[in-house]
């Protein structure tokens, strides 16, 4: 049998997975200083916790996990008979692969809504699954880095969502521009137009104006139903880039109103410190998933500091002020924001931006040139690992050119080499891999050196 992986999925090696644990890490760091708490929830949820919860289309991408034992034996037999795939994968699936981290976090809430005190700051690092078509910046498996506060509605922690973003992409080295819209917007526009009972299909089309571009847009919503008259007014508004332009253009919605000024008081918390990345309004935002109510991010890169790279937004999120209440447990609002770390780790490593300490997987690797050598290496070996140096020893006497390669092989910055006279003298020959410089030093000399 020839060995394979599942289509939209990668296998991670040492070098790949330090240089995601650099991107966690890092995270992890901002997220703390934030006073974010870290929780886990189960890789699988009830499949009733999650559909219906990201529209038609993310229903469509849950992957389900089939019932244990002879699941067939309660299958529905009538929708067997007539192919009906959706009502049969109802009657043989109760559980399915979770599609994000924040409806798991909802449920988390309701569940323990007696444990935690509001409002409640959290910080997620887990893989998802989407049974998405792969293409590149787009896998089947992913980590997303979440951070999510529920139990207020103060604006201020979408402005501090966006520090957030801010701060980590700045660490990361990565241009970015953090695109801003509000729910509530698009909710004035659709009640401007006169299509409220058409929202969510104006705004599944306008979610995908970077696939499909403005005509391609404009198609879609026809599809779905919209007269050409309505599609040329949400065309036009969509043109508007500020938000004293929209103002006047949505005045007699108001909801819509109700967004603007959501969008100035988010600003006015956001605008006490400055940005090192641009953060802009744009009406075209729409984030596709049903449970926004308030305020969406989006962040891509900036086409300006990198014109010739392809890729996806690196990350999105927004306020949701009852996603817990389709779980028993009204009125608790919520904001969040997610990363989408596999596309932040192919954009880094496209554009050479991970720092060389995380090529480095052992830092000294001892080299001893005979048995009574290698003995006498290992004493040393675990003097290094108690100094908490990440060190090694070849685990034979083997010739120098076969130990030397192996140092090579790895990266390895640093090499001890043992024989009969630095056991005699105590002063070790101790390498610089890279600039190939070679002094004779103690064991406790090599470790002060990496203080």
């Amino acid at each position: 049998m020839k060995p394979s992986i599942p289509k939209g999925t990668r296998d991670f090696g040492p070098s790949e997975v330090r240089k995601r644990m650099h991107i966690f890490d890092l995270m992890k760091n901002v997220f703390i200083k934030y006073a974010y708490n870290p929780i886990e929830t189960p890789v699988m949820e009830s499949l009733s916790t999650l559909m219906g919860k990201y529209g038609e289309e993310g229903d469509k991408l849950l992957f389900k996990v089939l019932n244990n034992g002879d699941f067939l034996a309660k299958a529905n037999g009538e929708a067997l008979d007539d192919r009906d795939s959706n009502k049969v994968i109802t009657s043989i699936s109760k559980r399915g692969l979770r599609y994000d981290l924040t409806v798991p976090f909802a449920r988390y809430v309701v569940m323990h809504q007696n444990e935690i005190t509001y409002p409640f700051k959290r910080y997620q690092i887990q893989p998802v699954w989407r049974a998405d078509r792969p293409q590149k910046g787009r896998y089947q498996e992913f980590y997303q880095c979440d951070v999510d506060v529920v139990g207020s509605s103060s604006l201020m922690y979408e402005a501090e969502l966006v520090q957030i973003y801010d701060e980590i992409f700045a660490a990361l080295n990565i241009d970015v521009v953090i695109k801003v819209n509000n729910r509530k917007v698009l909710a004035g526009i659709a009640e401007s137009v006169g299509i409220m009972d058409k929202f969510i299909e104006m705004t599944t089309s306008i979610d995908k104006l970077d696939k499909l571009g403005m005509e391609g847009v404009r198609e879609e919503m026809l599809k779905k139903g919209l007269t050409n008259n309505d599609v040329d007014k949400i065309v036009d508004i969509l043109q508007i880039k500020t938000l004293s332009d929209l103002e006047a253009k949505i005045s007699g919605s108001e909801i819509g109103k109700l967004g603007i000024e959501e969008l100035k008081c988010f600003h006015e918390y956001l605008d006490q410190k400055e940005t090192t990345n641009k953060v802009e309004f744009d009406i075209t935002l729409a984030r596709g998933l049903n449970y926004y109510t308030g305020c969406i991010f989006e962040v891509v890169h900036s086409k300006e500091a990198y014109p010739e790279l392809v890729m996806g937004s690196l990350g999105g999120g927004g306020r949701y002020d009852d996603l817990t209440g389709v779980f028993g447990l009204k009125n608790v609002s919520g904001v969040g924001v997610s990363f989408g770390a596999a596309r932040v780790y192919d954009v880094m490593n496209e554009l050479n931006l991970f720092p060389a300490s995380t090529n480095v997987g052992i830092e000294v690797l001892i080299i001893a040139l005979s048995e009574k050598a290698h003995l006498y290496a290992f004493k040393c070996l675990n003097k290094l690992r108690a100094a908490g140096i990440s060190s090694d020893l070849y685990p034979s006497p083997a010739k120098m050119k076969k130990q030397m390669k192996y140092a090579n092989d790895n990266n390895v910055p640093n090499v001890v080499i043992i024989g009969g006279d630095e056991m005699e003298s105590g002063k070790l020959s101790f390498k610089n891999m890279q600039s190939g410089e070679q002094s004779a030093q103690s064991i406790d000399e090599i470790i002060n050196s990496f203080a």
